[in-house]
């Protein structure tokens, strides 16, 4: 991979598994999000507790970290709701490209409370998350994908887009 690319979205919008399969096809180092949130980050999250800007300011200093640390490329799956938060891994990693995985709510939600037993992640905070989503569409190195494609098709429309194909 010539850049690295942050896989974002909404929580149960499957970052986790299409930057999985997308860091196997690529051959690049994954970096998981989640694993970087702060102990009271993940307790407050399973309290149901919304987190603020200064509760992800740390995390997302740690993934900036993780970026620079690969200068030549990753993937990263990483909500990066907010511009501003997108600016802050972009200045970590230049040339860096965002895949939005867009879902509706009810799917997101649909999705969170079918992996409860194994995520620390409460549905509660849907809502919140889609409040705090500010849309990456029209901001440069963006691809916008169907969160509800199959897998092995949304990885397929990265790799071409990453490698200069269709959609770029």
């Amino acid at each position: 991979m010539e850049h690295s690319v942050v896989v974002m979205g909404v929580a149960g919008c499957g970052k986790s598994s299409l930057g999985a399969a997308l860091a196997r096809a690529e051959g690049a180092p994954l970096i998981e999000g989640d694993e970087h949130h702060s102990r009271a980050n993940l307790e407050k999250m399973q309290r149901g507790d919304p987190l603020s800007d200064a509760d992800r300011a740390g995390w997302l200093e740690a993934l900036a970290a993780e970026l620079r640390a690969r200068p030549v490329g990753a993937v990263l799956t990483c909500s990066a709701l907010k511009r501003a938060y997108r600016e802050r891994l972009r200045a970590a990693a230049p040339g860096l490209r965002f895949v939005f995985m867009e879902i509706d709510p009810a799917s997101a939600r649909a999705r969170i409370e079918a992996r409860q037993d194994s995520h620390f992640f409460s549905p509660s905070l849907v809502a919140s998350q889609f409040a705090t989503l500010e849309s990456p569409v029209g901001e440069p190195g963006v691809l916008r994908v169907d969160a509800l494609a199959p897998l092995p098709q949304l990885q397929g429309e990265v790799s071409a887009w990453l490698h200069g194909g269709a959609g770029r």
